[in-house]
């Protein structure tokens, strides 16, 4: 149900719950895929060790932010991060591998399905389905941060790990049986390098006003785009301009059809690029000055 004169959907509609059966079978196909694309991102990291200098460090923020399974272990070599410089590598579906300057580790919507080649410091999960949490995180990773509480109560997190902070804003998802279940998934903001980047989750509906509020100001939106099992395309082009950041960078998409189906929709408001290579190094001053949507290499 949408708000009269806003537009804006408050609770999740009771909508018949698609057949999600799909999205835990492709899950071996993702570790293939999620192996060629960590070799890419390392070949990628070593190339970028010897390039141009990264631009100065901005003030520190005063305001507040706008909010696989590797079939073996893959080689991975860090390239240091200069303190404004954020590294986002895409690992599949719904995860990233976000890397701060102080090499804080975090990796989102953890599962047991598509995981990154390294042990993270800090995991995010969401509860809509088992490709977006685990009962079983790795006993290694300290800060493991659920977007759901029990009694369908809103989740509150906001921890500070060196120089990331992370918090959530709650959102509702449909229930298996078709209903609403409040509260079950969390829009993770990642404060970092002068950087707000929040990672959707596992999106339903559109925000509210309050919700924007607590979001904040965002400089990268991860956002779902599959168009079905979140919310429907044109609600999540509502979104995406309502958080106006810089830069989106699409994930949760099954196929070259659906990824192409948001980019056509994407092109009548944005710019698009589409990587080479999984991996990105983002900075404040490195922001394009119109929204773009980056398409990193993965599924």
């Amino acid at each position: 149900m949408r708000e009269a004169g806003g537009g804006l959907i408050r609770t999740v509609p009771d909508l018949h719950l698609p057949n999600v059966t799909g999205e835990v079978m492709h899950g071996a196909s993702l570790k293939i895929l999620a192996a060629a694309a960590w070799a890419l991102v390392a070949a990628a990291g070593q190339a970028g060790a010897q390039g141009a200098a990264p631009p100065a460090a901005k003030p520190e923020m005063t305001e507040i932010c706008p909010g696989l399974v590797a079939a073996r272990p893959l080689p991975f070599r860090r390239v240091a991060l200069e303190r404004d410089q954020v590294r986002i590598s895409y690992v599949g579906h719904s995860t990233f591998l976000i890397e701060s300057p102080q090499l804080v580790r975090i990796a989102t919507d953890y599962n047991d399905y598509v995981r990154p080649p390294v042990l993270p410091d800090i995991v995010t999960m969401n509860h809509a389905h088992t490709t977006h949490y685990t009962h079983s995180p790795d006993p290694g990773i300290k800060h493991v941060l659920r977007g759901w509480a029990e009694d369908e109560k809103p989740a509150r997190v906001d921890v500070q790990v060196k120089d990331v902070r992370v918090r959530n804003v709650p959102t509702n998802i449909r229930s298996w049986a078709g209903g609403t279940e409040r509260h079950g998934n969390s829009i993770f903001i990642f404060e970092v390098a002068n950087l707000c980047i929040a990672h959707l989750g596992h999106l339903h509906h559109t925000l509210t006003q309050q919700q924007l509020n607590e979001i904040g100001r965002v400089d990268v939106v991860l956002v779902p785009v599959d168009g079905t099992l979140t919310l429907d395309l044109e609600g999540m082009i509502e979104v995406l301009r309502a958080l106006k950041a810089p830069l989106i960078i699409p994930m949760h998409y099954f196929s070259a059809y659906t990824l192409d189906r948001f980019l056509q929709r994407a092109r009548q408001d944005w710019d698009v690029e589409i990587a080479d290579v999984p991996s990105i190094v983002v900075s404040k001053t490195s922001l394009p000055a119109k929204t773009k949507v980056l398409v990193l290499p993965g599924r």
